[in-house]
């Protein structure tokens, strides 16, 4: 593998990352807006990655692509509040299915992964630059 190929590799995990690190924001900015009676409220937001084989005929190994952001299919959460200008009959707002805990570690595990891979970019940059000093 050459260090352009971990270029490449980081840079998938970056950009990967930062899909990631947008949905988690998206969920967080969300989490507490009501849905009017009969409307859908916000639904969480989960970003898939895969496998992504790198460009080029002699690369080795193999970035992470995002294969899709996908809404969380399940129930909304009922808050009852019968004072709340959305309730309903019943007095229950639909509040959207956004739990803020684990938006949170899902935003430091993406964070922190995105540290890592712009580790290894400037790893691989810092190689090359002493690979060329050692040729003057």
């Amino acid at each position: 593998m050459s260090l352009f190929d971990a270029f490449r590799i980081a840079g998938t995990g970056l950009s990967a990352q930062s899909r990631r690190l947008n949905a988690v924001a998206s969920n967080i900015a969300n989490a507490d807006s009501a849905a009017a009676p009969g409307a859908q409220p916000y639904r969480a937001k989960q970003v898939l990655f895969e496998t992504a084989p790198l460009d080029g005929t002699n690369a080795t190994g193999a970035g992470v692509k995002v294969s899709e952001v996908r809404e969380d299919q399940s129930a909304p959460r009922r808050l009852h509040d019968p004072a709340h200008p959305l309730a309903d009959a019943e007095g229950y707002v639909n509040m959207p299915n956004v739990d803020p805990v684990e938006e949170m570690v899902n935003m430091i595990s993406a964070s922190r992964t995105y540290q890592m891979n712009a580790e290894v970019a400037n790893t691989a940059k810092a190689l090359l630059l002493k690979t060329l000093s050692l040729g003057s």
